[in-house]
């Protein structure tokens, strides 16, 4: 089994890190900042995906290889691509507050602002979020071979059993 999403939702967590922090003008707490971006979205990628697809395969109530796919892509699209993106503004927009790195908006625009922030940083991670949907589809793809595998192996071990 390869975890690719997983590793690769810590990756994009610090490339969104990494974009908003230019974005905000942020130098301080690099290390504060960092090990969450990398550590949150590794582990709730990997929860996300086995509770999406390794458990409901294994119990049986997954058959369905659409389904296996789909729930595999979105795990890599929302926990490793959309989730890490959207955790790095607020831890960054802590920092930026705390050290007045960047111009703050008024209390009237403050959507419009963060909204302004964000979007040119959502335009560089489409590339991630699009590789992360690839690499859950395929390692949702391999899991499912896997479960083909191993209820074959099952049927033809019971037929032994049972002459």
């Amino acid at each position: 089994m390869a975890p690719c999403t997983w590793e690769g939702g810590a990756f994009a967590g610090l490339i969104a890190n990494s974009l908003y922090r230019r974005a905000l003008n942020v130098t301080q707490g690099r290390f504060t900042s960092n090990l969450p971006m990398a550590v949150l979205p590794f582990l709730t990628t990997v929860a996300m995906y086995n509770v999406a697809v390794s458990k409901p395969l294994l119990s049986g109530d997954l058959n369905c290889p659409t389904c296996v796919l789909i729930r595999g892509a979105l795990v890599g699209a929302v926990g490793a691509g959309v989730y890490p993106i959207l955790l790095a503004l607020p831890v960054n927009a802590g920092l930026a507050t705390r050290y007045n790195t960047a111009p703050l908006p008024e209390k009237g625009n403050v959507l419009r602002f963060w909204m302004n922030i964000t979007q040119p940083i959502l335009r560089k991670m489409g590339v991630v979020i699009v590789l992360q949907v690839f690499f859950g589809t395929y390692l949702s793809s391999r899991h499912f071979d896997s479960y083909l595998k191993l209820i074959q192996l099952s049927i033809s071990n019971g037929e032994e059993l049972q002459d």
